[in-house]
This record gives structure tokens, C-alpha cells and sequence, in this order.
């Protein structure tokens, strides 16, 4: 008899032990899975980093099981209160079942999100939940099915983990006050706290301590999926504190001595390419135009023929970076020329886009007269925002086209926006400047037009989409050169941002941020076609290049740099998730924030000096968007 009530008291006072273990489980185990769904990355790792994001994943881990831990300890705690009258155990069970629907969909969201994007699941979708569509076509190329599947085992799973560890909340052994089994419950659900800050240090743990690997995916799969949605989020909801490196001054002074031109500085002959003052302009932004997969600039054959053609009668930029990895960064480093942000987006914040400066508003100063072309619907990634403060006179996007049109998930087809433009740009008032946004290459890649590559493959369908935007480019383009405003027309062909594809390369290295940038159209001088210029730029410098051009002033521009008056230090810096890029003449440095240490160096030349010069970009310019 005494042996039963002595049972009785472990099996409900262990209760809060037995429930925090199974979610400590639960983490471990979708780590297991996230390890195995990345088998490939998992076998580039010694055995050892393999078992550390096991165990030094543990913190976070542990600290994710004490949140979820939490209510269900405190509801435990008033069921021996109240008695009978709090149906506790089926309150725990219901809400276990909402959270155990939640932390399956982010495991097996993640799995598919980090093989797209290189970085775990954080708040980042969220800032697309106000156009559903667009983040359904997004997710068109993921292996639907076998995510699903993995979602349902994930669930079973979990059903048969709580009922062999869990089970139900045995009742307070007769006998025992309520009294007495409140004060046991208080003093368990104390101590959560130790597990929630992840030990007893006086800091509370972070994503930094769960790294230890010069591996950055070691590092990543040590990463709690909930605990790291849960802390972007806060981060979004707080103002960022910055990146501290340096000294604001020397900070300062690095990131003005990478500004500083050369002496002399070349003549207006050679870096005039114009042959009228007040040409049209036509800025064109391709959809994930990687440098990869256009001939021209070193990449794949055969893929841009038109785009490759146009390069050997414009003037062709080979060596320009992207400011980041998504769409809203490259607007806003293109038409803003300003750097991207790791882990938001300033285009996420309209009191701040509001401030920067703009080619639409500056070129309306000029006299010209503006409209904003794009087959999707404008208000995804917080787009419309940002271009209305910069003073478009008329956009068309999505809701323009008839529905028999919008046949693509996005919207509709590159083919379908060019002959719109094709339309209405001789009606459209001169001096212009146009600016036009393609999309049939982004995911899911689907296109109107037979494949040019054949295979289900995910690379391959990227290439024949790539092709198809090709295809409608320059089939515009011949058409445009029979119009009247072709001749006084400048043509600006540049991408938004690169790609991981083809190669599947990581989230941070540098030949995913290389781009494309062509100058072309009627208005060049005849002496300038055919110019390649090997130049180091990025995205920022596209707007001081283009004004200079144009005769006009680019001071507010102080992130950007004419590519056609050589910098002293060439270079071009971008950032990923939550990390940096500096590429230079002697090579490119990789640094991640999170871990303060450096991913790596792609060539010995790269110097210590150079990693100074990017510490200094990253902390100056993320204090500027915090000062706006």
C-alpha cells in the first residue's frame, strides 16, 4: 500500500519532468531529421561536427521545451489547486495537440526553406503573409508531397512519443492537500527558468552559443527552428542595437576611404557614353539574372542569347554584386542605391523609405515623366509602399491584366508585361523613365513555352525559365527598335539579385550576388558599343553611374559610386541572412554576425585590412538605417 501512494506521488510530481523531456525529444529528433533531409551537407561534416550540433544544439533546445513547457506546468499547478473542478489533463492534451500542428509545420517548413534560402526558418515569411498568392507560387518548386508526408510522420510520431513518455496527468494521490501539491508544482515550475535562459549564466542564452563550428552548416543545424522564429520575432518587434566592431569614427573613416576615387580622375571622353543629354531611360530589372547563366559575363552558354547579343553593342559591367538575396533589397539598392540589411529589409519600414533618395524622384525633378511596370501584384515584400514615396506617375502591375493574362502564379508572363509596354510607350510622355520588373523566372518557374531544358530537375527548370525571360526580352527589344523613341531611348538591363542555382552554392558566397548590368539602346554614342568594363561595383553604384551619365547630381547617393570614375579600393559589399560579403580586387571575405568570426577568405591575397573595411560597411551603414 505504501508503495502504490509512494508511486502515485512520482508519477504526478514527475509529470512536469516527463513533459518538458518530451519536447526536449521532439527538438532533438527534428534535428536528426533536418540533418537527414540535408544528407548531402551532412556528410561534408567530420563525425564531430555532426554529434556537436546534437549536443551543443541542447541549450536551445532546452530552452524551446521550457517555453512550451510553461502553461501546461501552470495549468498542472492550478488543477491541484482546484481539484476535479479544472479538467487539466484534457486542457495539457488539447494544447500540446496545437503546438505539436505548429512545431511540425516549422520542421518541415525549414527543411525545405533552408535548402532554398541557406538560413533557418525565421520570421522573414511573415513579411509576405499579405499576399498569399505570391508565397504559394514561391513554394511551387518544393516537393509538396514528400513534405506532407514528412509532416503527418512527423505528427504520428509525436502522438506516440507523449503517450509512452507523457501519457495523462495522474490525479493528487489521496490523502495529499491541494495545498501541499501546489507548493511541489510552484517549486518544479521554478525551476523552468534554468532551461529557459539556457543555464545559469548571467546572460541568457542566444544563437551565438549554440555555434562552435567553422562549418556554417554545423552551425545552423545546431539552431532551435522554434526558438529562432520566436526570437526574430522579438528582434522585429525591438529596435536593433547594431553591429558594434569599431569605433564609430574609425568605423567612418574605413568606410569614406572606400569611397575615395582615383587621381586623376579619367575625362569626361571616356566615361561619357551618351550622345544626347535628355535621353529616355528604360530600366529593366531581370528576376534572379545570375551572372552564372549569362554568357556574356563568364557564365553558362546559350541561356541568354538575346541578352548576350545586346552585351556586344551596349556597354556590359562584368563584375557587379547584388546588395542581397531577395527582391525588396535589390529595388532599394537599384533605385535608392542603398546597402541591404542583414535580417530585415529598410523597404519593411515606409517611415525610413521615405527619406531615401530615389532615380524616379530626382529624374521628375529633371522633367521626366514616370511609370512602373510588373506582372505580380505590387504589394508583395511591402513594394508599393516604397515606390509611391518615390513618385511614380502611373503603375501597372497584376490587377491590369486581363485574367486570360495572368497565366502565370505570380501574375503575368514577362512576354505579356513587354507587349503591355510595347503599347503604351508611345503614348507614354517624354523625357521617360520607365522602370519594368520581371518574374517568370522566380520559383516555381513555371513558363508558357516548351522547356528548353529538359528534366523535372529543379536546375533545369530555373535555366529554361531564365531562357523563356530571354525570349520575351528580346523579342521586345526587336520590336522596340522599330519605334520612334528608341533612337533617344537609354536602355538599363540589370538583375535583382542572384541565385543559388545551378550549384546549390551556400547563402553566403559571392558568385551567388553576381549580376549582370548592360547599358544599351539608341541613345549610346556609336564609339562606346561593345564596352565591357570589369570594374568591381554593386547595386548602390547603379544610381550615381546613371545620373552622372545623365548630367545630373548624385550627392545624396552617398552609398554609391559612378562605376566610370575608378575607386581607389574597388569593391562591392553585400549581405545574406545574417552575414557579410566584402569582395575586392584580391578577393572576397565572408563574415558571420552571429558567430563575430570569419567563414573565409576565397583567395591568401585577402588581407586583415579587408575584413576591417567590411566590419566597418556592415556597422555604418545598419547605423544609418537605424538613424532614419
Amino acid at each position: 500500500m505504501v508503495s502504490f501512494y509512494l508511486c502515485r506521488v512520482r508519477n504526478r510530481f514527475s509529470f512536469q519532468l516527463r513533459y518538458f523531456l518530451y519536447w526536449l525529444l521532439f527538438f532533438v529528433g527534428a534535428k536528426v531529421l533536418f540533418l537527414f533531409y540535408h544528407a548531402g551537407k551532412t556528410a561534408a561534416l567530420p563525425a564531430a561536427d555532426v554529434l556537436g550540433t546534437l549536443g551543443y544544439g541542447l541549450r536551445l533546445d532546452a530552452s524551446a521545451a521550457a517555453y512550451l513547457s510553461a502553461l501546461p506546468l501552470l495549468i498542472l499547478l492550478l488543477g491541484s489547486l482546484l481539484g476535479p473542478r479544472l479538467p487539466a489533463d484534457r486542457l495539457i492534451r488539447f494544447y500540446t495537440a496545437v503546438m505539436g500542428v505548429v512545431m511540425a509545420m516549422f520542421t518541415v517548413g525549414d527543411l525545405e526553406l533552408y535548402r532554398a534560402w541557406g538560413f533557418r526558418l525565421d520570421a522573414t515569411p511573415l513579411q509576405y503573409l499579405n499576399t498569399p498568392a505570391e508565397m504559394a507560387a514561391s513554394a511551387g518548386s518544393a516537393p509538396l508531397l514528400l513534405l506532407v508526408a514528412l509532416f503527418i510522420g512527423v505528427l504520428l510520431l509525436a502522438w506516440k512519443l507523449y503517450s509512452a513518455l507523457v501519457g495523462r496527468l495522474p490525479a493528487v494521490p489521496p490523502g495529499f492537500s491541494r495545498l501541499r501539491a501546489g507548493l511541489a508544482d510552484v517549486l518544479q515550475l521554478a525551476l523552468l527558468v534554468v532551461p529557459l535562459r539556457g543555464g545559469t549564466q548571467q546572460i541568457p542564452v542566444n544563437q551565438s552559443d549554440v555555434y562552435f563550428s567553422t562549418r556554417p552548416f554545423a552551425n545552423h543545424a545546431s539552431v532551435n527552428v522554434a526558438w529562432n522564429v520566436v526570437n526574430s520575432l522579438v528582434l522585429q518587434s525591438n529596435t536593433p542595437t547594431g553591429y558594434d566592431f569599431l569605433p564609430a569614427a574609425t568605423a567612418g573613416q574605413l568606410v569614406g576611404q572606400l569611397y575615395t576615387p582615383q587621381v586623376p580622375l579619367p575625362d569626361s571622353a571616356s566615361t561619357g557614353l551618351l550622345r544626347i543629354r535628355r535621353p529616355n531611360v528604360l530600366f529593366i530589372i531581370l528576376e534572379s539574372f545570375t551572372a552564372k547563366l549569362v554568357g556574356s559575363t563568364g557564365g553558362e552558354k546559350g541561356i541568354t542569347p538575346n541578352l548576350d547579343s545586346l552585351a556586344r553593342t551596349g556597354v556590359l559591367f562584368t563584375n557587379l554584386y547584388a546588395v542581397g538575396d531577395r527582391s525588396e533589397k535589390g529595388l532599394v539598392g537599384l533605385l535608392s542605391g542603398y546597402p541591404a540589411q542583414p535580417t530585415t529589409s529598410i523597404i519593411k519600414y515606409p517611415s525610413k523609405t521615405e527619406h531615401l533618395p530615389h532615380l524616379c524622384r530626382h529624374l521628375k525633378a529633371a522633367g521626366y515623366h514616370s511609370h512602373y511596370y510588373y506582372g505580380g501584384e505590387l504589394a508583395f515584400a511591402n513594394m508599393k509602399s516604397y515606390l509611391l514615396s518615390a513618385g511614380y506617375d502611373a503603375f501597372t502591375e497584376r490587377a491590369d491584366f486581363p485574367l486570360a493574362q495572368q497565366n502565370s502564379k505570380w501574375g503575368a508572363h514577362d512576354h505579356v508585361l513587354f507587349d503591355r509596354m510595347l503599347q503604351d510607350l508611345p503614348r507614354q510622355r517624354r523625357p521617360f523613365f520607365v522602370t519594368a520588373f520581371t518574374l517568370s523566372s522566380h520559383e516555381p518557374y513555371d513558363v508558357p513555352m516548351k522547356a528548353r531544358f529538359p528534366g523535372a530537375d529543379e536546375e533545369n527548370r530555373f535555366r529554361s525559365s531564365v531562357h523563356y525571360t530571354d525570349w520575351a526580352l528580346g523579342r521586345f527589344l526587336r520590336q522596340a527598335r522599330t519605334q520612334p523613341w528608341w533612337d533617344s531611348t537609354l536602355v538599363v538591363l540589370v538583375a535583382d539579385h542572384g541565385h543559388a542555382l545551378p550549384g546549390w552554392e551556400q547563402n553566403y558566397q559571392p558568385t551567388k550576388f553576381r549580376v549582370p548590368l548592360l547599358l544599351a539602346g539608341g541613345a549610346l554614342r556609336a564609339e562606346v558599343r561593345g564596352r565591357e568594363i570589369a570594374t568591381i561595383g554593386s547595386q548602390t553604384d547603379v544610381p550615381p553611374t546613371l545620373l552622372a551619365q545623365l548630367g545630373l547630381p548624385a550627392t545624396d547617393y552617398r552609398w554609391g559610386h559612378n562605376l566610370l570614375h575608378p575607386r581607389q579600393r574597388p569593391f562591392a559589399f553585400y549581405c545574406y541572412n545574417n552575414g557579410f560579403g566584402l569582395t575586392m580586387t584580391d578577393g572576397t571575405v565572408m563574415f558571420d554576425n552571429v558567430a563575430r568570426r570569419e567563414i573565409w577568405r576565397t583567395t591568401p591575397q585577402v588581407t586583415d585590412e579587408q575584413v576591417r573595411f567590411g566590419k566597418a560597411y556592415q556597422q555604418a551603414s545598419f547605423a544609418d538605417f537605424l538613424s532614419r
